[in-house]
């Protein structure tokens, strides 16, 4: 998962390196200010209700988007065999170390940050877990949107370990501080502004999801350019799943926008105002205090991530909800949608103005610990 939000200047590490913001979600107060944050419980009891009355719907039309175990990819199958049925295993390491010879430092650290996103699903699966009206309130519960939401952390499960495992039998990357990292990030959490909200919830996964597949499908290329198509072959099929997961989350929006078109456009609005933020915006190795903002920056220069991406994502989920069409809106309503549908064109001049400030800049070197501090440009 890996989800960035719009914004056109940045402020990194030290007061001379100043850079156009790529697309991508960076703390936008400081840490204390999350954790000083009071979380309420704004939905009345009507709006509970309008899920209570969906879940016949989201037994028919969201269910059966989940795949069975059995037709389901697993991490082994794209990892060298270590069994010793074959005796082949260090063999085939070797074989998959030669394979990412050619992919450059800035490429793994990209990776990396896509993978410790994908790590962190216990913080993902209890945030979306204390959301009003379908929250899993025992555990097992056979509510729809709990069966959803266990079946859909379990198919992300086997994203990270996939990923986790390749980088570590490349070789390329200094796991001790991955895993630092990913301790780190777990241990923070994530605050991306939905407030236990399942109206801003559900649009910001469906932004998250789409963005996700862009990125992962844009690891795989880059993964296929550099002449590893095992690795690009990986990117790709998580890519599919989060294409699959996107589905779902665009298709409650849908739903939501036909039962209630007010509150759920005041929700999209919502969340497009508040920037969609990644879920690892509080990414630390102990080393980098701006380590995701440097990620981020890494990721939009190589072109994984970028902020035609971004503007991208809006058109199509605009699109997709038919927002411009939208009717029974009350005056909020109206100016939300209005606002939304307003986003792409607004955004894509702001991008095209801070892309002219970065092409006046030198080059900057970023040191990563992921890759032994060796430096990459942004």
């Amino acid at each position: 998962m890996n989800i960035l939000a719009f914004s056109t200047t940045t402020t990194a590490a030290t007061a001379t390196f100043q850079r156009p913001q790529p697309i991508s979600a960076v703390s936008k107060q400081p840490l204390s200010s999350f954790h000083q944050r009071k979380i309420t419980h704004p939905m009345p009891p009507e709006k509970h209700q309008v899920f209570k009355s969906l879940e016949s719907w989201a037994s028919k039309s969201i269910l059966p988007l989940i795949k069975p175990v059995n037709r389901c990819w697993q991490p082994n199958e794209f990892l060298p065999d270590s069994t010793g049925l074959t005796n082949n295993f260090m063999d085939e390491v070797r074989t998959l170390r030669d394979r990412t010879i050619r992919l450059p430092d800035e490429y793994f650290v990209a990776l990396v940050g896509d993978m410790i996103t994908e790590e962190i699903l216990p913080t993902y699966q209890s945030t979306v877990n204390a959301c009003d009206a379908i929250r899993d309130e025992i555990g097992a519960s056979p509510n729809p949107w709990a069966t959803w939401l266990r079946s859909w952390a379990a198919e992300e499960n086997r994203h990270s370990d996939l990923l986790k495992t390749y980088l570590y039998l490349s070789g390329r990357v200094d796991m001790l501080m991955i895993e630092k990292t990913i301790q780190n990030l777990i241990g923070a959490g994530m605050d991306v502004g939905w407030n236990n909200n399942p109206y801003l919830m559900y649009v910001y996964a469906s932004f998250q999801e789409r963005a996700t597949f862009v990125s992962h499908g844009n690891t795989a290329r880059l993964a296929k350019e550099g002449g590893d198509p095992i690795l690009a072959r990986i990117c790709g099929t998580i890519a599919a799943d989060e294409k699959r997961h996107e589905n779902v989350y665009v298709r409650i929006v849908e739903k939501l926008l036909e039962v209630d078109p007010n509150e759920t456009m005041l929700a999209i609005g919502k969340m497009m105002r508040k920037k969609i933020t990644m879920p690892g915006h509080l990414m630390h190795d102990g080393q980098d205090p701006h380590l995701f903002q440097h990620f981020s920056f890494v990721t939009s220069r190589i072109g994984v991530y970028t902020g035609d991406d971004y503007m991208e994502i809006l058109d199509f989920l605009i699109g997709q909800w038919r927002l411009e069409k939208l009717e029974g809106l009350t005056g909020d309503g109206r100016r939300e949608q209005e606002y939304v549908c307003g986003l792409p064109t607004r955004g894509r001049k702001l991008l095209e103005q801070a892309n002219e400030r970065a092409m006046k800049m030198d080059p900057k070197g970023l040191k990563f610990s992921w890759i032994f501090n060796r430096e990459v440009n942004v």
